[in-house]
């Protein structure tokens, strides 16, 4: 399974942060309805976490999908109603990050001789 991100931002015309809070703490339901679809839409989707952020972007969840077409699926289904913009991110872990690294070839040195005089 793939680890991927999918931040998402209230579109202007949908409710305001303060409102989707307040509707929390009642233990209401916030415009989370797309979660279920996903799930039952996509089952081979596990989500992990989901945060409420302070920036550009007002929600962060973390999934585990088998591949970018799943992703899709779940970004896809969070926007359908346009209540959220939503943008998916892949995310690498750090370890493999470095394994990829570990394969590439470190370019040779050339200096830079246009400075000579």
């Amino acid at each position: 399974m793939r680890t991927f991100v999918l931040m998402s931002k209230l579109a202007p015309h949908g409710p305001s942060l303060i409102e989707v809070a307040k509707k929390v703490k009642k233990g209401a339901d916030t415009g989370r309805q797309w979660v279920e679809r996903a799930k039952e839409q996509c089952p081979e989707v596990k989500f992990l976490a989901h945060y409420a952020l302070l920036g550009s972007y007002d929600f962060m969840d973390i999934y585990e999908a088998p591949n970018e077409e799943f992703a899709a699926k779940v970004s896809m289904i969070c926007g359908a109603d346009g209540t959220f913009h939503v943008e998916s991110w892949t995310a690498i872990p750090d370890k493999r990050i470095a394994h990829i690294a570990e394969q590439l070839a470190e370019p040779e040195f050339t200096p830079d001789h246009h400075n000579e005089t």
